[in-house]
C-alpha cells in the first residue's frame, strides 16, 4: 500500500513541475534529462541485464534523430509518424549487427565502436540527403491539429509520458521469459546455451530493444533542439551513455535515472569552476566507479536497507 502511495505522489509531482519550475534554461535541462532516462533505460537492458558492452549506442540515437528530422523536414510527415518510425530504424539497426553478436567482452566493444563510427561517416559524407558536417535545420515541432508542442513546459509532458510507458515496458521485458533468458546469458553464457538459451537470438533481442528506446530519444531530440547534426552522436556520446549506466547502477532501473539525472545536471554545476570543471568532473566519476562498484543506486539501497533494519531493531 505505502509502494502505491508512493507512487501516486511520484507521479502528481512529476506532472506538477512545470507549474512552478518557470526558467526555461532549468526546464530544458529536465527535458534532456528525460532524453537521457529514455536512451539509460534502453542500454541498462543490453548492459547490466543481458551483460553486452557496447561502444556504439550513439550511432543508434543518431539513426532515430536523422530519420526522423528527415521524415518531418523533408518530406512533411507528422510527428507522431516520424516518432516510430526512428524507434522502428534504430531496433532495425540493432538487428542487423546480429552477426557481430557472436563475439563477446572486448571484441564485441570494438565492433560496436566502429559502427558508431561508420554511422557517423555516413552522416556527415551522405551530404545530399543528411546535410552533411552542417546538419539539418528547422526541424518542425510537434503538432496536434492546430496545436504546436513548441515550448519546454509542453515538450516535458511529450518526454515524461515517453519515459514511464517506456519504463513499464523495460519491466515488463525483465519480468518476462525473455528477460530472465538474457539475465542468464549475463550470468553463464556458456550454462544459459547448455540448458538451450539461444545466446544470439537474446542478444539482438537485446540490442532491437535498446535501439528503439535509443531511437525514440533521437527523435524527440531532433524535434526538441529543431536541429540535428553528426557531432552530437560520435563516440563520446556512447561512452557517456555508457557512463551514465555505470554510475547509477548497470542492472538497477532506478539507476538509470539516477546515473541520467546526474550526468546531465553536473556538467552545467560545474560551469561555474570554468577550466577545472573537467578535472572536477572526471574526479567525481573515478571516485564514484572506485569506490561504489554497484552505482549510485547501490549506495541508495545500502542506505535503504540500513534505515530498514534500524526501524526493526
Amino acid at each position: 500500500m505505502k509502494k502505491i502511495g508512493t507512487i501516486i505522489l511520484s507521479f502528481f509531482f512529476l506532472i506538477s513541475i512545470p507549474l512552478w519550475m518557470k526558467d526555461i534554461y532549468y526546464l530544458r535541462i529536465i527535458n534532456m534529462i528525460g532524453i537521457s532516462v529514455l536512451l539509460t533505460l534502453g542500454f541498462n537492458l543490453l548492459i547490466g541485464f543481458t551483460g553486452q558492452i557496447s561502444l556504439g549506442q550513439a550511432a543508434f540515437y543518431g539513426v532515430g534523430a536523422y530519420v526522423s528530422a528527415l521524415l518531418s523536414a523533408r518530406l512533411g510527415i507528422p510527428f507522431w509518424i516520424a516518432l516510430p518510425a526512428a524507434g522502428m530504424a534504430g531496433g532495425l539497426l540493432g538487428v542487423l549487427i546480429g552477426p557481430v553478436l557472436r563475439l563477446r567482452g572486448h571484441g564485441l566493444a570494438m565492433a560496436t565502436f566502429f559502427l558508431g563510427e561508420i554511422v557517423k561517416i555516413i552522416l556527415v559524407q551522405w551530404e545530399s540527403v543528411t546535410g552533411g558536417a552542417n546538419g539539418i535545420i528547422s526541424v518542425p515541432y510537434p503538432r496536434i491539429g492546430g496545436w504546436v508542442l513548441s515550448t519546454n513546459e509542453q515538450f516535458y509532458y511529450l518526454i515524461l509520458i515517453a519515459v514511464i510507458l517506456n519504463y513499464f515496458v523495460i519491466i515488463r521485458v525483465i519480468d518476462s521469459r525473455v528477460g530472465r533468458a538474457m539475465q542468464a546469458i549475463r550470468d553463464n553464457q556458456e550454462a544459459a546455451e547448455v540448458i538451450g538459451i539461444h545466446a544470439t537470438r537474446y542478444k539482438i533481442i537485446a540490442f532491437m530493444i535498446a535501439g528503439i528506446f535509443s531511437g525514440i530519444a533521437g527523435s524527440l531530440y531532433a524535434h526538441l533542439t529543431a536541429f540535428v547534426s553528426p557531432e552530437s552522436f560520435d563516440v563520446i556520446k556512447s561512452v557517456e551513455i555508457l557512463t551514465m549506466v555505470v554510475v547509477g547502477g548497470a542492472g538497477s532501473l532506478p539507476g538509470s535515472i539516477i546515473g541520467a539525472a546526474l550526468m546531465t545536471i553536473l556538467p552545467e554545476v560545474l560551469r561555474i569552476f570554468q577550466e577545472y570543471r573537467l578535472i572536477l568532473f572526471g574526479g567525481m566519476i573515478l571516485f564514484i566507479l572506485n569506490f561504489l562498484p554497484k552505482g549510485l543506486a547501490g549506495l541508495t539501497g545500502q542506505a535503504f536497507s540500513g534505515w530498514k533494519r534500524k526501524k526493526e531493531i
